[in-house]
């Protein structure tokens, strides 16, 4: 499944716009029931309730003539598939194929939560489809170098797509979850070098270049690698988002591990930490809390209540401060 977090702020700046151009106050109550839904079939989704999350989407195209964003409709089809209704989620995949061209190629044939569509007579055309997309869009950019990209995000994001199901059928402190976990850094250990050498001989490539996938790609890399490597790469991805060649949310995302790894409070509340007894999650100590959702504004990403929603965590300022000092402290002894 696409995760919402990533681009629920482009979905909402572009209904937003909508409504500003429609000028009608019942468009923008419908763009916001919209959204309403929307999280709340995310949220059912990561409580495995997918047929009611399935629902929760449908009702949310509904409300705006039943049109909905390419992410929306994805993530909908992922929840009618591990539902056991293939019709359902098939429409939805040749919806955003055909009429919104997607072409995230490297995502749709590695999410597991598409399995069952596999043997499908529908599968092959739909993946047929989604590669003329990316073929087309992709038509002026470094063609080797995004199949080479393609291929790390692939390996990088597939087999973390597994971890979920190694942990729930062997558990957490299993051999077989060690064993998986050594096989991703290993991994990751790989495409680091593939990704440095990139990096270090033709900058930080935007997509104009490698594409939206291989951009992301290079971020993914760097984002799981060493903390020296993280510091050696931070200025240059800073650089990057001011030459639009990065997203601002995902320097976000790496200013915050890089301080977590110091042992400093992070800045965006990207990092979610959890509790290995009760296997509860909380948000990793934050500095100036108040401020929190104006500095994830400035970086494109949306406010912190939401994205905490995917956690099935709530956001109360007040609350948070007053618990900071015992978290940290809880921190800082390792019982977490």
């Amino acid at each position: 499944m696409v995760r919402a977090f990533y681009i629920s702020v482009m979905a909402r700046t572009i209904i937003t716009l909508l409504a500003l151009l429609v000028g009608g106050n019942g468009f923008a109550q419908d763009a916001a029931r919209y959204q309403a839904l929307v999280k709340e079939a995310y949220s059912l989704y990561e409580k495995k309730e997918y047929k009611a999350s399935a629902g929760r989407y449908s009702a949310a195209f509904e409300e705006l003539g039943w049109k909905g964003q390419a992410n929306d409709r994805y993530n909908a089809a992922c929840s009618w598939a591990l539902a056991g209704q293939p019709d359902s989620a098939f429409f939805n995949l040749y919806r955003i194929a055909e009429k919104m061209d997607y072409s995230n190629l490297p995502h749709i044939t590695t999410d597991s939560d598409l399995n069952s569509l596999h043997n499908d007579a529908r599968w092959e055309p739909l993946i047929a489809l989604v590669r003329a997309n990316k073929e087309r869009l992709e038509a002026n950019l470094d063609k080797p170098l995004v199949a080479l990209l393609d291929s790390i995000h692939a390996e990088d994001q597939g087999m973390r797509r597994r971890i979920d199901e190694v942990e729930t059928k062997y558990g957490r402190e299993s051999k077989q979850m060690q064993a998986h976990w050594q096989r991703i850094h290993e991994k990751d250990s790989m495409n680091l070098i593939v990704v440095e050498r990139i990096l270090n001989e033709r900058g930080w490539l935007g997509e104009d270049v490698v594409g939206r996938s291989g951009n992301s790609t290079l971020f993914l890399v760097i984002q799981h690698a060493d903390l020296a490597t993280q510091e050696k790469y931070l200025p240059m991805m800073r650089d990057a988002v001011k030459k639009g060649n990065a997203r601002g949310s995902d320097l976000a995302l790496l200013e915050d591990r890089i301080l977590m790894r110091n042992g400093k409070r992070q800045l965006y509340g990207s990092q979610i930490g959890r509790d290995p007894d009760s296997g509860e999650y909380y948000l990793s100590p934050i500095e100036d809390p108040d401020n929190m959702d104006r500095r994830r504004a400035e970086m494109g990403m949306q406010p912190l209540a939401d994205y905490l929603m995917n956690w099935d965590m709530k956001w109360d300022v007040e609350a948070y401060k007053k618990e900071l000092p015992a978290l940290e402290e809880r921190i800082r002894a390792r019982k977490w």
